[in-house]
């Protein structure tokens, strides 16, 4: 039996939270996306041309990132990674030297 609502984010019972509704493009810094709680949803790495991994925090602030408010490593591969992960207190990224980043959140 289906589940009717009239969310458009919920199929069935549950939240689909997979698309984001904001982006920020060509990110090649660390960079505060939202400094307000949202949810970090997909980053897509255009360019994977760097020594490291890039990183994403729950911070409201580029200075406030620790190892205490990380979320996840980006990848240093050309690709699309999906989160789908809350944030509390805002998005932080940082590709990565040498690396360019888009993110998609909420």
């Amino acid at each position: 039996m289906a589940i009717t609502t009239s969310n458009p984010n919920v199929v069935n019972g549950a939240t689909i939270t997979g698309q984001g509704t904001r982006s920020f493009l060509n990110v090649t810094t660390k960079t505060l996306v939202k400094a307000t709680q949202g949810r970090v949803v997909k980053v897509n790495v255009v360019v994977a041309g760097g020594t490291n991994t890039g990183s994403i925090w729950d911070s409201a602030t580029t200075a406030g990132t620790s190892a205490s408010n990380l979320i996840a490593l980006i990848p240093d591969a050309v690709g699309v990674y999906s989160f789908d992960f809350p944030t509390a207190n805002g998005i932080v990224v940082d590709p990565g030297t040498g690396n360019t980043v888009s993110i998609s959140f909420n």
